[in-house]
């Protein structure tokens, strides 16, 4: 096993570990989901059409803007995502010579922490608009624009990405394949 020392008293716990470790996989994956294509992706749409419209870019800011609030969720579910797996680790019978745990820890490492790390900083921290737009510097209009065509990049991005690949960590952590 992963971690030998408090496996035995984790082990017992193994079935409440996964409950909590499954329920915040789904809050990670789909806590976002519905503000995204139906706020979210509508706003952007309408203002590509039409770039030079200002009710048009007055409701992209404030969709963008609320999604960097409303991904609190998913980001508050993502670190206790990784905590739960690695208690599950220590205390389950599966470990990292098994092929389908081997290549979702490959798929979590590679591809799910660097977006994530990347996201909580366009949303929470230098990437945030809100606190672009409130900071008062001089080219405020510029670094807020420039936010938001970065963040927007990265979703269009990273959106398939984690579609797809965290529909085969689910399948891998529901069948485990050989």
């Amino acid at each position: 096993m992963f971690l030998q020392h408090g496996a035995t008293e984790l082990a017992s716990y193994y079935l409440q570990i996964k409950f909590f470790h499954v329920a915040c996989a789904m809050i990670w994956l789909a806590s976002t989901s519905v503000a995204y294509i139906n706020y979210l992706l509508p706003a952007i749409r309408a203002w590509q059409r039409a770039p030079d419209n200002e009710l048009l870019i007055q409701q992209r800011n404030i969709a963008m803007e609320r999604f960097d609030k409303g991904v609190l969720l998913e980001h508050a579910a993502f670190p206790l995502l990784l905590i739960s797996g690695l208690l599950l680790l220590a205390a389950g019978p599966w470990g990292p010579s098994h092929f389908w745990l081997a290549l979702k820890l490959c798929i979590v490492v590679l591809v799910f922490l660097p977006i994530e790390v990347l996201d909580y900083w366009l949303s929470h921290f230098g990437g945030n608009k809100k606190a672009i737009r409130e900071s008062g510097l001089a080219d405020v209009a510029l670094s807020y624009e420039r936010a938001i065509q970065q963040h927007w990049l990265f979703l269009v991005v990273s959106t398939p990405v984690i579609a797809v690949s965290g529909v085969l960590v689910l399948y891998l952590a529901v069948v485990k394949p050989l």
